[in-house]
């Protein structure tokens, strides 16, 4: 504190002077009751407070919460239950349960496939893939899913090089484009969807849907479709939902569906639409619908058309630009409609009733694609199609699967091995024998470089 000194009489001592008038003695002789800098509130006489100046703005301050023990034990067990919350939340989380092992590096290069299929192919090597409905060779690398685990492999040896696992159970895997898209199973549904790049592992995108149990994708350029028999959902390339079309869970725009209680059968898409077999009431056969992969809104489908079919148990075996390839079992005729809704041609069709009248468990028909064309496995027999416009080819009987293009040839499954065939006349060029060790079921083939594959059932099988 700064003092002033005032003058004194001659015959009395100068004495300082407080700063503060309000603390001037006024002239009263300095006691320990008055003395600056001596005050002790603690021993302050309870009947007479000691005025002190209240802190913050003029209000009087209030003693801290915390300096009970009993607020100070509260907090602490605060402490402890947010602190076991997060163990909890850590230990339970799909992240906790969920092993992502990314290839450090991309795969070598392979070379392409031979211009002619060899005379002869020998197993490299086989691994369970019940999860994959054909085999998945992208990026020069070979993709396997069996239970909860996405294994990337080596197309020459098997081995692994990157993993993939949940502790859930895998509904589907589909390559889409150039990743990987997986489909697992979360409650009642298949609601969780991963996709990863085909070469490393890694993961590039993630969502929640509403597909239904049994559901298989069907991909089309930029943008995939989830089956079902009260929903579809359809999403781009980068998961993101554009469209759903049916029973929607949870509905925020009322009256956007076409229409109610129907069921659907099989499910093919092209040109980014999305063509469907429905069962509605009041109709009194199968109706054909197609409508957009997109619109303003994704729960308000966009239909080009809807036309009832001449007969029940109709199936769409595919679809290229505005075309269908519709089967009706009752009339036993294949018949191609156009963009328009109208048919534009018929075919008859001589095929075992039990083949055509039930539908596929996944709602999709069993058929394959080249540049040239399409290629449907009816159950005992291989129909191709021009991809242009539908129009029926030729027929190879006791086949066991569709065909593709390995090197510059159409191969094609067959008991015993393959058979390898004119694309354009369906002529048998020569066949190679594959030892399938007693399988056997259909095949259905894809290829990587110089490495076919075959899947049996729940086992990718590598041949070279």
């Amino acid at each position: 504190m700064s003092e002033r000194w005032d003058a004194a009489p001659d015959n009395e001592p100068a004495r300082p002077v407080p700063a503060d008038p309000e603390q001037s003695t006024g002239g009263e002789p300095e006691t320990a009751e008055n003395a600056i800098g001596t005050e002790d509130v603690l021993d302050a006489d309870p009947a007479q407070p000691v005025a002190t100046e209240p802190p913050l703005g003029g209000k009087r301050a209030r003693p801290s919460p915390w300096n009970r023990k009993r607020d100070r034990v509260i907090a602490a067990a605060i402490v402890v239950v947010v602190a076991v919350t997060g163990v909890v939340i850590g230990v339970t989380s799909d992240n906790a349960a969920t092993v992502a092992q990314v290839a450090t590096t991309l795969p070598p290069g392979l070379p392409p496939a031979p211009a002619q299929v060899p005379g002869s192919l020998s197993e490299l090597w086989q691994a369970p893939s019940a999860s994959t409905p054909v085999p998945i060779g992208e990026a020069n690398s070979v993709v396997t899913a069996d239970k909860g685990e996405v294994l990337g492999r080596d197309p020459y040896t098997g081995d692994v090089r990157w993993r993939y696992s949940r502790d859930l159970e895998l509904c589907t895997v589909a390559l889409a484009g150039i990743k990987v898209d997986a489909v697992y199973r979360k409650d009642t549904g298949c609601s969780e969807v991963t996709q990863l790049d085909a070469g490393t592992g890694r993961r590039t995108a993630q969502r929640n849907g509403d597909a239904e149990l049994g559901t298989r994708l069907v991909v089309d350029g930029s943008h995939v479709t989830t089956t079902g028999k009260k929903l579809l959902n359809t999403w781009r390339d980068d998961l993101v939902k554009s469209m759903e079309y049916g029973q929607v869970p949870a509905i925020v725009n009322p009256n956007k569906q076409p229409r109610t209680g129907c069921t659907y059968g099989t499910v093919a898409a092209a040109a980014g639409k999305i063509g469907v077999i429905e069962r509605c009431p009041g109709d009194p056969a199968d109706r054909f619908t197609v409508y957009r992969a997109t619109n303003d809104e994704a729960d308000d489908p966009k239909v080009d058309y809807s036309t009832v079919l001449a007969g029940k148990n109709a199936k769409v075996v595919a679809m290229s630009g505005d075309l269908a390839l519709i089967v009706l079992p009752e009339q036993k005729l294949l018949v191609i409609y156009g963009g328009d809704g109208l048919q534009k041609s018929a075919y008859p069709l001589d095929l075992p009733e039990a083949e055509i009248t039930q539908d596929p468990v996944d709602g999709v028909m069993t058929t394959s694609w080249t540049a040239q064309g399409v290629y449907w496995f009816t159950g005992s027999k291989t129909m191709a199609f021009s991809r242009d416009d539908l129009t029926p080819r030729w027929t190879l009987n006791n086949s066991t699967g569709p065909g593709v293009t390995f090197g510059e040839q159409l191969v094609v499954p067959i008991q015993g091995g393959l058979a390898v065939l004119d694309e354009t006349t369906g002529a048998t060029i020569r066949t190679v024998g594959v030892d399938r060790r007693g399988y056997t079921g259909p095949v259905l083939l894809s290829s990587v470089g110089p490495v076919l594959l075959e899947q049996r059932g729940p086992t990718v099988v590598a041949l070279k």
